[in-house]
């Protein structure tokens, strides 16, 4: 198998299920999600932001950030913040105000302790309703996050046309395990939240709405996909402009050229920046010393480790892992 940069990315940012529910609100409506960075702060997770899709099961409804068209959602369509904007769905267009954050907050703190039911039903008093499956992940953003932020700050994923479709399968368990009560559920939901989000963003990589460059349309392009997968696949190689040209079969100027237009920085910028993404998940996940995780990366010296990660991340190794450190405590206490 070719080495997979996607599921590379997916496992740095430390992707964990958080809240997941059927939500029924009946006309009119209109609900507002706190901006999630804010909320991942209310929730016990280790996370530093909190990232929402919502799947239409029965429509139509309307969705808004601030300073973007609302979007309209009809039935079957899979809506994703990948950014943690602040946001609203509503039976009519509208969009977030400062007065949604403390209800929501509210609300999630509640979600997050297990005291709400799996089912939520709300909205006026119409005959009219409306039908979602929400689903909440935690995730870390930093210090370099080239999937998230090559996507909009909110999106609309239409239903397939035809052809098996995974997320359809996902969803139908999804919709007989909430409304059962066999042991268990929630822990197998927020398992399924988490797989769900995955499929979403497959589903987004093979639609045509990717965009003519980043680092989605980087993986469709036929050198630039084999760059990514040369340095995500050997990430401690010193690798060099000149040597990854070569790999290609290509001059470096025109490789060079190629990736910074694709991408949008340069390929060694980039192996960089991934390197600290990487080191940063295993600063996190495990003990390991300094210098096995320099190592693991590229660097032969615990020193010029240190200053690469400092430069691409605002603080040293030893401070990102010590602050995590605490806040993992404070979350355990």
């Amino acid at each position: 198998l070719a080495y997979d940069p996607v599921s590379d990315v997916l496992d740095t940012i430390r992707l964990q299920g958080a809240v997941f529910f059927l939500w029924e609100p009946a006309w009119p409506f209109g609900i507002g999600v706190a901006d999630g960075r804010k909320l991942s702060r209310h929730m016990q997770i280790r996370s530093d932001c909190i990232v929402s899709y919502h799947i239409v099961t029965e429509g139509p409804c309307w969705a808004a950030v601030n300073g973007e068209d609302p979007l309209l959602l009809q039935t079957g369509d899979t809506l994703i913040l990948p950014r943690g904007d602040a946001y609203k769905i509503a039976s009519t267009p509208q969009y977030p105000t400062p007065e949604d954050e403390s209800g929501s907050i509210a609300f999630f703190q509640s979600m997050a302790s297990n005291t709400s039911p799996a089912v939520i039903t709300e909205g006026g008093n119409g005959s009219q309703r409306s039908r979602l499956i929400c689903g909440f992940l935690g995730c870390n953003l930093g210090p370099f996050n080239p999937l998230l932020f090559s996507l909009p700050r909110m999106m609309c994923i239409p239903a397939p046309v035809e052809g098996d479709d995974p997320l359809s399968a996902l969803i139908t368990f999804a919709l007989s395990e909430a409304q059962e009560f066999r042991g268990g559920e929630r822990s197998l939901l927020m398992r399924l939240s988490e797989l769900m989000f995955v499929e979403i963003m497959r589903r987004h990589m093979r639609s045509p709405e990717v965009s003519s460059s980043g680092w989605l349309r980087a993986l469709r392009d036929p050198l630039v996909g084999r760059a990514l997968a040369i340095m995500h696949g050997d990430i401690a190689a010193t690798w060099t402009l000149q040597e990854l040209a070569r790999a290609l079969g290509i001059s470096r100027s025109v490789f060079a050229a190629r990736f910074s237009r694709i991408v949008g920085i340069p390929p060694m910028q980039y192996l960089t920046r991934w390197r600290m993404q990487f080191a940063a998940h295993r600063l996190l996940d495990t003990s390991a010393k300094m210098i096995v995780v320099a190592s693991e990366v590229g660097y032969d010296s615990e020193e010029a480790f240190s200053r690469a990660f400092k430069r691409v991340v605002g603080v040293s190794p030893s401070r990102w892992r010590r602050v995590h450190d605490q806040t993992d405590a404070v979350l355990n206490d």
